[in-house]
């Protein structure tokens, strides 16, 4: 499955919707890989995921630490309720850089 994306600003977008888990948390992954090699900023808007499991959050813990790496930005926007709480019960609303 690939994710909606647009280029605003020089940031590539990824617009996540749906349910992020097992079975489509190596297809955001590989996405946002590819899109932090072509691009010095990367930004996912999170409002329309309804659900979001441990290796949906392994793919955005991978992707923020992958851009740090490379020296790029790695952002949630928008992050929905589903998805804040989950971030906030695994303490990683410090980690992440996560724009209301």
């Amino acid at each position: 499955m690939s994710y909606p994306e647009k280029t605003e600003n020089d940031v590539l977008i990824i617009t996540a919707n749906g349910e992020i888990d097992l079975e489509n948390s190596g297809g955001l992954r590989e996405q946002i890989a590819s899109a932090l090699d072509a691009n010095t900023a990367v930004s996912i808007i999170m409002s329309d995921v309804a659900y979001i499991d441990s290796s949906g959050v392994a793919a955005l813990i991978e992707s923020k630490q992958r851009a740090g790496e490379g020296g790029k930005e790695f952002k949630i926007i928008k992050p929905s309720e589903a998805v804040l709480s989950v971030i906030k019960l695994a303490k990683l609303d410090s980690f992440f850089d996560i724009e209301n």
